[in-house]
């Protein structure tokens, strides 16, 4: 079957990611930065990309201008060509006065713009994970089993499953069941140890994603997710299939570690984790695929710099990511995520932490197991992560024990203050 010319796709960008405050304060859960440079919508959008789809809409909700100006830097101007675009669409009340309910709503508010396109394909994928994929295989599995809607579907232990959105399927990977955190959750057919987790991303017959919708939103017991809802109706009819996502293959990618490598980085210790499994050897992510690059926005940041050489005043970075624009001088950094145009002066030291852009760190300073956000004035001497009754004090600590320094505020006073 030829691959269809037409194909829409979809990105639900206004996650609030709740479980990432203080994170998400002043961003939407797509907008944060991830792996020094990136943002989490960048994977999807280059995912998208580079399986060339490149007519895509962003609906956007939760505190949306971080998404919006980053999609204009780093995005606008990406694809080019007849019907190619990347285009944010907020919020609109197209069909009456409320927002967005779900996401199924959020698609049905703008079904408009699916009609106008008229797409051969719909492709409607989220913005909060971080995975590489190669979309077009799950677009052909669609067609080669004669779907209406299919459903991306990582296999996991049966042990961890009671925690995820299950799927139930036939041999054929037909759907015949949704399972939302099952308390027995059904084994794969031919791998009964396993079960289907839903990841989230989804392929439609434009048709099918329509009369779906239609019937949801005349549903006063919807709560208007695809998940729970809209999905599940299209199950009953035997309409949806699942996708295994882990028989997908990124050009490029050889080690065995990035088969299948998916993360919900929806709460702190999942997003250190994520970031800190960068700085390895043999990191499950590889970002250094050329034939798959992850794509974002450009900045004119210098080259990262280290200075001075003697004791106790060296500029040195251990098994660490240190983004452009950062200055080592004489900061000591091990284990670590620097984001762009970072500080580190004389004598301080950074282990296993994270810190994110525009961020200065006074003399003697020393930070462990931290996150610090954006625009953050470390004063020289300070101690963080090493007496957390202390931190509580000041700073946000998670269950087991990650100190968060909320983003303060993007000034001139704050750009000069961190120089």
């Amino acid at each position: 079957m030829a691959f269809p010319k037409r194909i829409l796709g979809i990105v639900m960008a206004g996650g609030r990611g709740e479980r990432l405050d203080p994170l998400t304060r002043h961003r939407s859960k797509p907008a944060i930065p991830f792996g020094g440079r990136y943002r989490i919508i960048d994977f999807v959008l280059s995912n998208l990309v580079n399986s060339g789809i490149h007519a895509i809409y962003v609906l956007t909700q939760y505190k949306a201008q971080s998404v919006l100006e980053h999609i204009q830097r780093g995005w606008m101007g990406r694809v080019s060509g007849r019907d190619s675009f990347i285009h944010v669409v907020p919020a609109q009340m197209q069909l009456g006065a409320g927002w967005y309910r779900g996401t199924a709503d959020a698609v049905y508010q703008n079904m408009n713009l699916v009609h106008q396109f008229d797409p051969d394909v719909v492709v409607v994928f989220g913005a909060d994970h971080i995975y590489k994929m190669n979309i077009r295989q799950m677009v052909e599995h669609h067609l080669e089993v004669g779907a209406k809607a299919t459903v991306a579907c990582l296999p996991v232990p049966r042990t961890q499953a009671s925690a995820l959105g299950i799927v139930a399927v036939d041999e054929r990977n037909r759907i015949l069941e949704f399972l939302e955190k099952p308390g027995e959750p059904p084994g794969l057919p031919a791998q009964p140890d396993h079960s289907l987790a839903s990841m989230g991303n989804y392929v439609f017959d434009p048709p099918t994603l329509m009369e779906a919708l239609r019937a949801d939103a005349a549903d006063p017991d919807s709560s208007h997710d695809f998940g729970q809802d809209a999905l599940p109706a299209l199950t009953r009819a035997s309409l949806a299939y699942a996708y295994d996502f882990s028989q997908n293959r990124i050009p490029g990618s050889f080690l065995k570690e990035e088969l299948a490598y998916w993360r919900d980085v929806g709460t702190i210790e999942a997003y250190y984790e994520a970031n800190l499994d960068l700085k390895n050897v043999q990191p499950q992510l590889n970002l250094f695929n050329w034939k798959w690059p992850i794509m974002t926005a450009s900045f004119n940041d210098p080259p990262a710099k280290f200075v001075f050489d003697e004791a106790g005043r060296r500029g040195e970075a251990v098994q660490s990511v240190v983004s452009p624009g950062c200055i080592l001088a004489g900061g000591y950094v091990k284990d670590s995520v620097l984001g762009r145009n970072v500080f580190l002066d004389a004598g301080c030291e950074v282990h296993d932490s994270i810190v994110l852009d525009n961020v200065y760190i006074g003399p003697g300073s020393c930070i462990r197991r931290t996150i610090i956000d954006k625009n953050v004035h470390v004063e020289a001497g300070t101690l963080v992560g090493y007496d957390l009754e202390a931190d509580r004090q000041r700073h946000h600590i998670s269950e087991t024990g990650i100190v968060v320094i909320p983003k303060a505020e993007d000034t001139p006073e704050t750009r000069e203050r961190n120089l």
